[in-house]
């Protein structure tokens, strides 16, 4: 299958945009095309899409990515999906119409449905079956949502007559046929972040489902995260190119960075920051605000754990300070700004714009600035903003040293920050250990395009992935312990002013 003339594609459904991406043998990218989609902000805290839009742009993107580098659909052995995580919506099975739009994994709205669930027993409720604390970030309480808001959703549900899905089902039912015969799936990885799948058994917890209110004819088929699952559709720009890999984005990039041993993490640098460590074959559980999640599954393998530390806003703040503040034009432009200054003077920035998510789980958090003095300059406010990133990185890294054992040797590093030198030298520098960023950036849709190679025989197996793995560039700390606690001591600080505001 790995012939020179073959490719593999990756669908990648993401929070800002989706992209379609093509890879050679080497996993290097062949060719890549993206559009970004509307972000819907109905009232504080509620983050939604417009599914159909979104489904338009895969269609968009995956016609473009072939035609500009002249390919045809034959030139594809396997096509992977990869996709935001816990973002939620309902659609109707006949039609293929959305009842809604997509509820965002950051949207805040369930927060008193999670209260109410989490009752006496509390926040840890369904942790030991599912490894999630209740938390409005999953998808189980959405769903709940929209079956009690919107008219007559819970009777066609109960009928059978709609469909729940997170993005990764959305895209590949309209792929493989939509109301055409349409594939109802979803994977492991995904299903694990519903809050709806046990995670030893690897299916959905009936008595959960029960306690949260949702039909079980609502929800997907789970599948492994590398199989074929069928062809895409006749009337798609890949017909009949076989859809054999999907996996949510932080799982496909920890599959792209080759963390496929216990022991190995990875940390994306996007929307938020997500850092994975594999723990192997069994569920590691958390006693420091960690997730326990499944990481992958290949084919009928024994599926392989993670420890998870998600944290909710890092790339955020940047367009945060580029929109809402006009600190400068571009993100890239940060980095000049925070370059400006020796330091960060003292000044602290916790961007707790809805909560704070791992280690702390602290929903009434909301962003502070702690410290500013008259000598603080927006070249301060861009370093502490950079530096958010690095701190949060290194509570969560602490929490999962704790709870695993395993000591971090080095951490390797993607995502759209990754190329903010002084950011990776910060991060280097304030966890005191070493920071590797691989030749090919984009690993969340290698690493679906890897999983759906891997189930044609295009790879013959994970060996062949970590010998693709290549360094490009590694930051050494070079700060004093001293000024590394000074600086920590400050973080901890200032996230103490953060809470109880919400």
């Amino acid at each position: 299958m790995g012939s020179a003339s073959t490719y593999v594609a990756a669908i990648d459904q993401g929070t800002t945009s989706t992209r379609a991406m093509i890879f050679d043998h080497q996993g290097r990218v062949v060719s890549s095309e993206q559009i970004e989609h509307e972000q819907i902000f109905p009232r504080a805290g509620w983050v939604e899409h417009d599914a159909s839009e979104i489904w338009r742009n895969t269609r968009r993107v995956a016609a473009a990515a072939l035609a500009s580098v002249d390919l045809k659909h034959g030139d594809i052995a396997a096509c992977g999906l990869t996709n935001q995580r816990e973002t939620t919506l309902i659609w109707d099975r006949e039609t293929g119409e959305p009842i809604h739009n997509a509820i965002v994994w950051q949207d805040t709205r369930t927060n008193d449905l999670c209260r109410e669930l989490a009752g006496d027993v509390g926040v840890d409720r369904y942790r030991d079956r599912t490894g999630l604390p209740l938390s409005t970030y999953f998808a189980g309480p959405k769903i709940r949502w929209l079956l009690d808001s919107v008219d007559g959703a819970r009777e066609r549900a109960e009928a059978g007559e709609l469909c729940f899905g997170t993005m990764d089902s959305w895209t590949a039912w309209n792929m493989t046929g939509g109301p055409d015969g349409g594939l109802h799936i979803t994977d492991v990885t995904n299903a694990s972040r519903t809050m709806l799948m046990d995670l030893r058994t690897l299916a959905w917890d009936e008595e959960i489902c029960a306690e949260m209110g949702i039909p079980t004819a609502l929800l997907p088929e789970i599948r492994s995260s590398s199989e074929v699952y069928g062809p895409l559709r006749e009337h798609g720009s890949l017909p009949g190119v076989p859809l054999a890999g999907i996996l949510g984005d932080q799982q496909a990039a920890t599959f792209g960075q080759a963390c496929l041993d216990p022991g190995e993490a990875k940390n994306t640098y996007g929307t938020g920051n997500f850092l994975l460590l594999n723990t192997g074959t069994e569920p590691v559980f958390s006693d420091h605000g960690l997730l326990t999640t499944v990481c992958y599954r290949i084919g009928d393998q024994r599926a392989r754990y993670a420890l998870e530390g998600s944290i909710a806003v890092t790339g955020s703040l940047v367009q945060w300070l580029r929109d809402n503040l006009g600190l400068f034009t571009h993100a890239s432009e940060i980095e000049t700004l925070a370059a400006s200054v020796e330091d960060n003077g003292d000044t602290y920035f916790v961007p707790a714009f809805s909560g704070l998510f791992a280690p702390r789980w602290r929903p009434d958090a909301r962003g502070v600035i702690v410290g500013l003095t008259r000598f603080v300059n927006k070249g301060h406010l861009a370093r502490a903003a950079l530096e958010a990133s690095a701190f949060q990185t290194r509570e969560v890294i602490e929490a999962m040293q704790a709870d695993s054992g395993v000591e971090l040797s080095t951490l390797k590093v993607d995502g759209g920050m990754v190329v903010n030198d002084l950011l990776m030298q910060f991060q280097a520098d304030i966890l005191d250990v070493p920071v590797v960023r691989p030749v090919v950036n984009e690993t969340t849709a290698l690493g679906a395009a890897y999983a759906a190679g891997l189930a044609v025989g295009y790879w013959e197996s994970e060996d062949e992935i970590r010998a693709n793995w290549a360094e490009d560039r590694r930051w050494e700390p070079q700060m004093g312990d001293d000024e590394r606690d000074r600086l920590y001591t400050g973080w901890n600080r200032a996230v103490e002013h953060s809470l109880d505001l919400g």
